[in-house]
């Protein structure tokens, strides 16, 4: 299961927050939480294919994967629910720990792009949802 890109995906991850891989390829991401995958996605570069490692994902940021259409993840930290997601779509995945939900930054909440998605069961209906509340967050 653990393919070259996933082993280097996973092992150039070190002091960044995303890193793909896909036949030598790296593609690296730096800032916080799921604005990078965001970041990939407005780009339209296109990573089909790529195996993928980020320090934690939960069901809204395993949406992004599935949309991006990544093959294979690491997750540091993974949801049950981010999980839950990958094996139905298909998306290979291995984690570090497994927890019940990602929790916000201060720790006193579930993970506001959790919250977005908690009842959206659709890919394209999640991404709407993670764009609205990540621009009402960041005040885009």
């Amino acid at each position: 299961m653990t393919s070259a890109d996933l082993i280097a995906a996973k092992d150039n991850l070190a002091g960044h927050t995303l890193c793909l891989s896909k036949d030598g390829v790296l593609i690296f991401g730096d800032t916080r939480g799921i604005a990078p995958l965001l970041e990939l996605i407005a780009s339209g570069k296109d990573v089909s294919g790529y195996s993928a490692a980020d320090k934690v994902v939960g069901k809204a940021a395993a949406a992004l994967f599935i949309k991006c259409g990544v093959k294979q993840l690491y997750a540091a930290v993974l949801s049950k629910g981010g999980a839950e997601l990958l094996e139905r779509h298909g998306v290979e995945y291995v984690y570090g720990t497994l927890t019940d939900a990602i929790i916000n930054r201060a720790g006193t909440d579930a993970c506001p792009m959790e919250k977005a998605v908690r009842n959206i069961e659709e890919i394209e209906d999640m991404y709407v949802a993670i764009v609205r509340e990540h621009a009402r967050i960041n005040k885009l």
